[in-house]
């Protein structure tokens, strides 16, 4: 018997619950740079079979799957403990629907399996999402007084720490109860949403900025998903932050991170990490095409942050974004060394930094001058109507 079929063998003996359980771990010590002797060959069964439909969750789960399906626009594929607000993950769906049918409601939820197991056998769509919708209510019921304290806080971790290693499994229980409060009207949102943006421009920030102050009077907690939910919709995922600079009365980073969304900047830096990671595996893997692309968005995006944002190197984004850019230069100066030297210029080429060349040189003093001139007008206009 070979080593994968002897893999195979032992995988099939697993729960299909476990076997999601599993994979979760795996990638999460994968991100963490852990090397783990036979973990690529796990990881290969386990993804061809949990993920070949998008989902961690396995068929046998439909339960589980209408229950979490007001929260598919904002899950993320991957397993970082360091997510942002506006982020949860699908690996920790698993996790959590085993923590809430062992150990927060097993009798309710048994109940709900069972009457869900007969809808979807009689096909009856309507109806299963109603049972799914009322569970959700009594779910939520449950998790705030659960979450209330920091004693009864400390005791879900220690149950959730039963199934998974993982910080940010509790960190996204909490985040699945804020966003199940406000599933209607985060619905509600996302129908408002154009199907695509291919450019946020001041008009289109001004229509999402209503709907944004709109959602916020009632839940405030939930501005992070809206913020997410925008940015799924963008053709160009950086110009997210345009939500944050204007709202914000400067350019200035000190401003723009008082301002009301200005979590929108963050969210477009951990989009750059997400992209760092992406672009390991693709060097690792010699795919010079797609880490060509990879590394073309990373440079569009740390040009729009130095651009649109003043005093950048000054905060703490600018912190952050100056780790991740040395980071990403180290990772290429590393990997691309491997590579044939024809390639390996591809890769290192200035050219990749469409900025650098004249043309984006002109670009950024026309972005720098217009903001002067915005800014100006503003301040004009706020000193007329003190007068």
């Amino acid at each position: 018997m070979t080593l994968a079929d002897r893999i195979g063998e032992f995988l099939q003996r697993l729960t299909p619950m476990t076997r999601s359980n599993l994979l979760t771990e795996l990638e999460r010590l994968e991100l963490s740079h852990e090397e783990i002797p036979g973990a690529a060959e796990i990881l290969a069964k386990l993804r061809a079979e949990l993920r070949k439909d998008g989902s961690t969750q396995n068929r046998a789960a439909n339960p589980s799957r209408y229950f979490f399906a007001p929260l598919e626009p904002l899950l993320i594929d991957g397993t970082r403990d360091d997510a942002n607000s506006g982020r949860i993950q699908r690996g920790s769906l698993a996790v959590i629907w085993e923590w809430i049918s062992r150990d927060l409601l097993p009798t309710m939820a048994r109940d709900y399996i069972k009457k869900l197991d007969e809808l979807i056998v009689a096909d009856n769509q309507k109806e299963a999402r109603k049972e799914a919708a009322t569970f959700q209510t009594k779910v939520v019921k449950y998790l705030e007084s659960t979450l209330s304290s920091p004693e009864r806080a400390d005791q879900t971790r220690a149950k959730l720490a039963v199934y998974t290693a993982s910080r940010a499994v509790y960190d996204d229980l909490a985040k699945i109860l804020c966003a199940l409060r406000a599933r209607d009207a985060l619905a509600k949102f996302s129908d408002a949403l154009p199907t695509a943006i291919q450019k946020l421009d001041d008009a289109r920030v001004a229509k999402i900025t209503a709907l944004l102050d709109g959602l916020g009077k009632n839940h405030a907690e939930a501005i992070p998903f809206a913020l997410a939910l925008v940015a799924k919709r963008l053709k160009v995922h950086w110009q997210l932050i345009r939500l944050a600079t204007k709202a914000a009365p400067s350019k200035n980073a000190a401003d723009i991170a008082a301002a009301p969304y200005a979590i929108a900047v963050s969210m477009v830096l951990d989009r750059l990490d997400d992209k760092r990671l992406a672009l390991r595996v693709a060097l690792r893997n010699e795919r010079v095409l797609v880490s060509k692309e990879i590394l073309t968005e990373i440079y569009d995006t740390e040009y729009a942050l130095r651009v649109r944002i003043d005093q950048l190197e000054q905060s703490d984004w600018g912190a952050r974004l100056e780790s991740l850019m040395n980071a990403i230069a180290t990772l290429v100066d590393t990997e691309v060394a491997r590579f044939p030297e024809k390639v390996g210029h591809v890769l290192g080429s200035r050219r990749l930094r469409s900025h650098q060349s004249l043309a984006g040189r002109l670009t950024y003093m026309a972005w720098k001058g217009r903001d002067a001139v915005t800014g100006g007008a503003a301040q004009i206009k706020k000193l007329i109507g003190q007068s």
